[in-house]
């Protein structure tokens, strides 16, 4: 797989100088309990299938059973089936990457099919049992140095403590995912603010109480490394509620009154600018995940819960949405900001979000996300950055992913990466000098200064 991807003299050049930079994965969805336990993997299907959504939207594309897919059936049959649906995906990420994650982990370059997949999963599993294969192995075999995983704001973080008092040689810390807090409208939310008071020793009944609990919890985060805060919800604020209205929302959420959806955006702007200049004094780096529509199937949702492969791509935003809140959190701040990655799910909204970026300190745009971190998804929006904002101070790539396996993709970015710098140097556009800056900066160098700048992380620039 030398050339593979690397469409360009230059392209490859510089891929040699970065294809083995550290990686630092700065938003995924591991789960720390199985980082800690790493507990040996038994089987290919476990790695591959077990909680994918990618993989289980694809099968369901395809035609596959629910059986198939999340259901009773064997993991043999699975394997086969998502063979099968791999092998005319013509376009797809997916089969490059598992044609990766094959080559790198497992030593297999036999091309995944219906006819092969018994084969590939037979050598995969002899491989697993003889290397004993287990989650730290796959991120140290990956040379990642920096994993922040997906952490809720009420959550008590055992795990977090427990790696922290391993010797595990990767960094692993927390981030703070507040999705759940500010959903107000969804079922059991009064359960969930429970939960918040018991896990930040604060019995939260209004404004002023949520607002002690969250500050003991974005300390506990921060104790433990935490270097970034994130959010994906569906929805976005057209406004910031004043304290005096957001406190009357929410006392109202805590009775299990009705919330129109005025109040609840307005809800929405005042928690986040709150958030945003606490994220600024514990110089925490703000993520927005936007433009989702999640549970979109409601029986799928009903059957299987959340991250089953029922959401998709949102409406886009307003640019005076998404201006007014960042505008909101700059004053906030005393005309500073948090440093703040944005990512949106629809691709109409990359270029628009590189230029909001650009009247804001500290604001830039992030890697393609989801259902755009395919070859052209990932070319567009390092083009739209370069052309509106500065690729040189792109963040570079992460998983966000719950595989062990998905760190292939920092290869599939890199080499994407590579060809549409060397066709930049190809046109005179950048240096050779500048490409290999660019490059190495985007792989690792950005994202490891960022990491490097933040006290609570604790690492050092290498």
């Amino acid at each position: 797989m030398d050339a593979f991807l690397l469409e360009n003299r230059t392209a490859r050049r510089l891929y040699g100088e970065v294809r083995d930079l550290p990686i630092y994965d700065y938003h995924c969805h591991l789960s720390p309990r199985e980082i800690y336990l790493d507990e040996p993997a038994t089987d290919i299907c476990e790695l591959w299938l077990a909680g994918d959504h990618y993989k289980w939207r694809l099968m369901r594309a395809c035609g596959c059973d629910e059986r198939l897919v999340t259901g009773d059936a064997d993991p043999g049959e699975k394997f086969r089936a998502y063979a099968a649906a791999c092998e005319t995906a013509a376009g797809s990420p997916l089969p490059v990457w598992n044609r990766m994650e094959l080559s790198r982990f497992f030593g297999i370059d036999t091309p995944l099919t219906e006819k092969t997949a018994d084969d590939v999963r037979r050598r995969a599993n002899a491989y697993i049992r003889e290397h004993r294969l287990s989650p730290r192995k796959l991120i140290e075999s990956s040379n990642v140095r920096f994993v922040a995983t997906t952490d809720d704001a009420a959550d008590a973080l055992p795990w977090h403590e427990k790696l922290a008092e391993s010797g595990f040689g990767v960094k692993v810390t927390p981030s703070f995912r507040y999705d759940r807090l500010l959903s107000i409208t969804a079922p059991g939310y009064a359960a969930y603010i429970a939960a918040l008071s018991e896990a930040a020793g604060v019995k939260v009944v209004d404004l002023e109480t949520l607002g002690e609990a969250l500050e003991r919890q974005l300390d506990r985060f921060c104790r433990l490394g935490c270097a970034f805060s994130d959010v994906g919800i569906p929805d976005f604020p057209d406004r910031i509620a004043p304290d005096g209205e957001a406190d009357a929302t929410f006392r109202a959420a805590l009775a299990g009154e009705p919330i129109d959806r005025a109040a609840y955006l307005g809800w929405l702007g005042n928690r986040m600018v709150w958030l945003g200049e606490r994220f600024y004094r514990r110089r925490m780096v703000m993520q927005m995940h936007l433009c989702v529509c999640r549970n979109a199937n409601s029986t799928l949702y009903e059957t299987l819960g959340p991250d089953a492969g029922g959401d998709c791509i949102g409406d886009e935003l307003p640019t005076r949405d998404v201006v007014r809140l960042l505008d909101g959190i700059c004053r906030a701040c005393g005309g500073d900001m948090p440093e703040v990655i944005l990512y949106a799910l629809h691709p109409g909204m990359s270029a628009k979000l590189a230029t909001i970026g650009g009247c804001f300190p500290h604001v830039r745009s992030g890697a393609a996300w989801w259902y755009c971190d395919h070859r052209r998804g990932i070319r567009e929006q390092l083009q739209n950055v370069a052309e509106v904002a500065h690729m040189g101070r792109f963040p570079g790539m992460l998983t966000d992913s719950r595989s062990f396996l998905s760190y292939a993709r920092h290869d599939y970015f890199r080499r994407i990466l590579c060809t549409l710098l060397g066709e930049m140097a190809g046109r005179e556009e950048l240096s050779p000098d500048a490409a290999r800056r660019v490059a190495a900066d985007l792989c690792a160098g950005n994202i490891r200064r960022l990491l490097a700048s933040l006290p609570q992380v604790g690492m050092s620039e290498e």
